[in-house]
């Protein structure tokens, strides 16, 4: 299928062929493992944070700051070229996420003082950035070509990335728990899957073809046609709401299981996100099938209860209390955010939607990057169990008001 857009003909491969289906199947499945590969790669050194701050003894704000820049990289890789996939094509733009991120774990195994990890968390972020959009929407191409049942690519593509994401904490707890190299073999293991990804990568049929010159460059912005720009915020209120619940997971709780608990496991400390993002990706599935307002309702209610018993886990100082709650929280936000997504999807012009989608996720990660410092620096000023209770009561907030302002739309 061709079509015509402001930047040139752009040919979208829709339509499945006895020659293609198998192929485009299996290039399908690689296309989520790669995505699956990277998402859990940025999460991998969450666990290892607590190695870090004892060797160098650098305070809270520094580490929260570490996982921050995390989520910068991917923004400013968002704003710059998430959107490029959809001119460039999305498999070479799948390569050079594999690459960036094959350079991040350079960065991690050569320079790892605290501006090394910087650096490498950062670059971490650029490989994410112009990988998110980009695999969510190669994997919608792929599916419909491949004949795929409707709504698979998508639930595959949240999978990937909640699923990844819980995946890579567990890793790296567990490599913490049990090797003597915590801060070296993460990496290596990461690196080896990458070569061996970008080559299969490398003949996954593309989906996107320029059939004319390549375009003027210019930043991301939000292409969406404007009988859909409401729905579209509404839907990025509610990806950053799911993803600020996810930032401040990620990013402090092993800091809340020392300062509250007493926990120094590491693998604990990996644990507890792999138990909010595993929640989000198997709630997607489970309630796949029910209606989007029906979902979004479920999403909210799930949310605040979580949220609540994580706050009371807090107040009680029960471990119990806190993983449960987080893993109902993780739920709830987990089902939103795939709400937000397709919200989005069915509101972008399909000729545009990489880049659509890529404004989603700039939207989102800036929730994983605000409450996260926001949090961090009041731990410095109060108590970590007034903190914890507060923010999840300002998170029920933003999740009801983004939940919603969905169903208005």
């Amino acid at each position: 299928m061709t079509s015509s857009t402001d930047d040139g003909p752009v040919t979208i491969t829709t339509a499945p062929t006895p020659r293609t289906t198998g192929p485009v199947r299996t290039g399908f499945w690689i296309i989520a493992l790669a995505f699956l590969t990277q998402m859990a790669f940025c999460a991998v050194p969450t666990p290892l944070y607590a190695i870090y701050q004892h060797r160098d003894g650098f305070p809270t704000i520094v580490l929260t700051l570490i996982f921050s820049v995390y989520a910068v990289g991917v923004m400013v890789s968002l704003y710059l070229a998430g959107h490029v996939s959809d001119w460039l094509g999305r498999r070479r733009v799948v390569l050079g996420s594999l690459l960036i991120s094959l350079l991040a774990t350079t960065v991690f195994l050569v320079w790892n003082d605290v501006t090394g990890l910087l650096v490498a968390r950062f670059v971490s972020g650029l490989g994410i950035g112009i990988l998110t959009a980009t695999a969510t929407a190669h994997l919608s191409e792929l599916g419909v070509v491949a004949g795929h049942p409707t709504g698979r690519a998508a639930l595959v593509s949240t999978f990937a990335n909640l699923g990844g994401i819980g995946l890579g904490p567990l890793i790296g707890g567990l490599i913490a728990t049990w090797s003597t190299r915590p801060l070296v073999l993460p990496y290596v293991l990461f690196a080896i899957l990458f070569v061996i990804e970008g080559a299969l990568v490398a003949v996954v049929p593309e989906t996107v073809e320029r059939r004319a010159e390549r375009p003027a460059y210019r930043p991301q912005r939000v292409a969406v046609p404007p009988a859909g720009r409401g729905a579209f915020w509404s839907a990025g209120m509610a990806a950053f709401g799911a993803f600020a619940v996810f930032g401040t997971f990620m990013g402090l709780s092993g800091t809340f299981l020392v300062g509250i608990l007493g926990l120094h496991s590491h693998l604990l400390a990996g644990v507890a996100p792999f138990i909010v993002f595993i929640a989000a990706a198997g709630a997607q599935i489970l309630t796949v099938r029910i209606s989007t307002r029906s979902q979004i309702r479920f999403a909210v209610g799930l949310a605040a209860l979580g949220l609540v018993a994580v706050g009371t886990g807090a107040l009680v100082a029960s471990l119990t209390l806190f993983l449960i709650g987080g893993g109902v929280a993780g739920a709830g936000v987990g089902i939103l955010f795939r709400g937000s997504l397709g919200t989005a999807a069915s509101v972008a012009d399909p000729r545009r939607r990489g880049e659509a989608l890529a404004g989603i996720f700039l939207v989102a990660y800036a929730g994983m990057t605000v409450p996260p410092l926001l949090t961090a620096a009041a731990l410095s000023v109060w108590p970590a169990v007034g903190v914890l209770v507060g923010i999840s009561a300002l998170a029920i907030v933003l999740v009801a008001v983004s939940g919603v302002r969905m169903l208005r739309r």
